[in-house]
């Protein structure tokens, strides 16, 4: 699943157990990005389905408590088919990760319960506002006026979501804000921590799932032994069957979904995988509206058009030597097939800017 070397250090591009590699870039990109699609729309669709049933929606840890056993468990046969053992990152990090990995994604399951599914979308793509934060204190990173405005715009953003929910919900609750917010804050000091610790002690992809996963899983368990939620929600469940199958197939096609990002990211670049990712999150909210009645406010696709456009000036920001030329080359056409149909001097004085 995740990209894997052989013993020539010949790439190879993996689909589900199926070696891409030989196939031609443009076949791999398709299916590769209709893994993405498949997977990821199947994971919304059964995560908000999961917590339309009465009384679920105070369960959100037992669930992320079986996604992480399903998790470290499909990793763990991941790392047998790739003969990886050992552990590089030292015990000690490996329990720091886990916590931010299990904050991160129980309070984003858990905020499932309380919030539109859409608005909870929104936010998880506002990642960079708290790795930003989290790059300028825990790695002294400086940022840029492009990468600050990004920032700004997605709360802008977020602010406009947050006032429409609060329009059009009668019953509005703090709750799941607080979580999801919770959980943006753990996800940046998580991708921050990652990245230090994966630099400095070259570990791969799937020993660090494996171990933050697995540590993980105890923390949950040993959270949910205490309050006492393992057997409410186990009871709870008893009554209703289906949902262990519902949680079964969300574990699953979720770590698939995950492993096919990280092989479109080397194949393709981390561009077009965000670009990809940023696409099925759209539909994802249109699927939201369509097959579960919720109230619906035009403020929430200005909110939505606002945050799209921080994530491509983030992006920018990221590529601008790569974009510049690519993006002259755009509007130097533009002025060219203008200026056959409609010459004007504020043509000219464009062209003459770029130095054409």
């Amino acid at each position: 699943m995740l990209p894997q070397h052989n013993k020539e250090n010949v790439y190879q591009v993996m689909f589900i157990g199926i070696n891409m590699t030989r196939w031609p870039s443009y076949i791999q990109f398709i299916v590769l990005c209709g893994g993405v699609m498949f997977f990821y729309l199947i994971y919304a669709y059964v995560q908000e389905y999961m917590f339309k049933v009465d009384g679920m929606q105070s369960f959100g840890w037992y669930i992320t408590l079986i996604q992480f056993f399903f998790y470290s468990m499909f990793s763990w046969i991941e790392r047998k088919l790739k003969k990886e053992e050992g552990m590089k990152i030292p015990r000690k990090k490996y329990l720091e990760i886990a916590f931010y990995t299990v904050t991160t994604i129980g309070l984003s399951n858990a905020a499932t319960g309380y919030l539109n599914y859409p608005t909870l979308v929104i936010f998880k793509c506002c990642k960079l506002i708290p790795v930003l934060i989290g790059g300028i204190l825990i790695q002294k990173k400086r940022y840029g006026c492009l990468d600050i405005s990004a920032a700004f715009l997605m709360s802008l953003g977020l602010i406009i979501f947050f006032l429409a929910d609060t329009k059009v919900s009668p019953n509005f609750n703090p709750t799941g804000y607080i979580m999801i917010c919770g959980a943006l804050v753990a996800d940046a000091i998580i991708g921050n921590v990652q990245e230090r610790e994966m630099k400095y002690y070259g570990s791969s992809n799937s020993e660090v799932v494996f171990y933050s996963y697995t540590f993980g899983f105890f923390y949950i368990l040993l959270y949910e032994i205490l309050t006492l939620e393992i057997y409410s929600a186990f009871i709870f469940l008893l009554d209703h069957p289906n949902q262990y199958i519902l949680i079964i197939i969300f574990s699953t096609v979720g770590y698939l979904g995950i492993n096919i990002v990280l092989t479109l990211v080397r194949t393709s670049g981390a561009l077009m995988a965000v670009t990809v990712t940023t696409l099925r999150k759209a539909v994802t909210i249109v699927i939201s509206f369509i097959f579960f009645t919720k109230p619906f406010t035009v403020d929430y696709l200005y909110g939505g058009l606002i945050v799209l456009l921080a994530i491509y000036l983030n992006l920018y920001s990221k590529n601008k030597t790569k974009w510049d030329p690519i993006i002259k080359g755009y509007i130097l056409t533009f002025l060219k097939i203008k200026s056959i149909y409609l010459p004007n001097k504020f043509s000219k004085n464009i062209s003459k800017t770029l130095n054409v």
